[in-house]
């Protein structure tokens, strides 16, 4: 059975973004989680699920549901922890529909709060499933994209002035963003004046690194009519996942991302040309074009040029990442994603409103590039 639009989002809630000295994870997500009961005129007590994702400085690491729960001063009926780096947000809130759709629970909140900026760096590590990735060099996520990057530069002919319109496009919504952290516009020539980080990856193809809290929380559509706003609903969701790395050449193309798209297309009886606006997970540029690709808004290999004069910027054809994405707005691992899907659906985002939005794509992705999902919001 299909839970296309049986699913809403009523509330939205995230924190101040950047370097916020002295935050923990922790209180992190409870205010944004209280943020997000007031944006959905919610009491604690209405809510009887919460899943969670610990932050890079969690302690409690899978027993975060326990430690969140109690300081939210809540029992739960359904709760759960989840890592799966980029891919959890998109994760939970599939998993949320799934439990209210059961009957397990009638309203769940999904919780991130973390601290990375300040509690020092939490990403320097072997990228991949086997230690011995990082004895020849695989440090870091950036090393899996860069491969990526590299393979599509010689298989397609892509360049690194096409990656660069991703960061631009991303900067300049970003700069419509009054929550942003980085709201300086960048040219495509600040672009190539960077530094290389991972070769043809450089320092503005990479997201960046923040504290910061986001809650957003689930409920049935019909539980959803007297919120306090217009809910989102949740049309469509696809997931997508492989577990091999380096042994299967295709790896690098991830291309169990283009079945979790095309499992949320099915679900939502919607086509490319349905969507409107799309919050696409970018923890590199090279990101964006994949996921381009693989919904099928150009051919495979032609991403590079799609995203020239301007497509993806808000006026273009798609407008991309309005809020200015992990490359611009803050690293919250793909959690804001969700909450600006909410608000274009909402009209709710100004300057950087994308007029008419009905339809909205939001991906995300992660761990050693083994997991992706799929969601299409739409405005009610």
């Amino acid at each position: 059975m299909s839970l296309s639009d049986k699913m809403s989002i009523v509330g939205v809630g995230a924190t101040a973004q950047g370097k916020l000295a002295g935050r923990t994870s922790l209180d992190l997500g409870l205010e944004a989680f209280r943020l997000a009961l007031d944006d959905a005129g919610l009491k604690k007590n209405d809510v009887d699920g919460i899943l969670t994702m610990p932050g890079t400085t969690s302690p409690e690491g899978s027993l975060h549901y326990i430690r969140f729960g109690e300081a939210a001063g809540i029992d739960p009926r359904y709760t759960a922890s989840l890592t799966m780096g980029g891919g959890t947000a998109g994760a939970l809130l599939h998993m949320a529909a799934m439990a209210i759709e059961a009957g397990m629970a009638t309203t769940v909140a999904c919780v991130f709060g973390d601290a990375a900026k300040s509690g020092g760096s939490r990403f320097a590590r072997a990228s991949g499933s086997d230690i011995g990735w990082g004895l020849w060099g695989m440090m870091g996520a950036a090393a899996n994209s860069a491969l990526a990057a590299e393979r599509h530069m010689h298989e397609f002919g892509t360049t690194s002035r096409q990656l660069a319109e991703v960061a631009v496009a991303c900067r300049k919504h970003a700069s419509m963003n009054p929550d942003a952290v980085m709201r300086e516009p960048i040219t495509i020539e600040d672009h190539q004046a960077s530094r290389f980080i991972v070769r043809p990856l450089r320092l503005l193809d990479c997201c960046l690194i923040s504290d910061g809290g986001v809650c957003f929380i689930v409920t049935s559509t019909d539980r959803a009519k007297d919120r306090r706003k217009k809910p989102v609903l949740v049309s469509g969701m696809g997931q997508g996942y492989t577990t091999r790395h380096l042994e299967n050449p295709d790896w690098w193309y991830v291309s169990h991302q283009k079945a979790a798209l095309a499992d949320a297309f099915k679900m939502a009886g919607a086509t490319p040309r349905d969507i409107d606006v799309a919050q696409l997970y970018d923890n590199f540029t090279i990101s964006v074009l994949l996921w381009l690709e693989h919904a099928g808004f150009c051919k495979k290999g032609e991403s590079g040029s799609f995203v020239e004069g301007g497509r993806i910027q808000l006026g273009g054809e798609l407008p991309v990442n309005t809020a200015g994405g992990n490359l611009s707005e803050s690293y919250m691992e793909g959690w804001l994603h969700i909450v600006e899907g909410v608000r274009q659906m909402r009209g709710e985002c100004g300057e950087r409103q994308v007029k008419d939005a009905e339809q909205c794509l939001v991906t995300g992705r992660g761990m050693a590039l083994n997991c992706a999902n799929a969601t299409i919001l739409k405005r009610q």
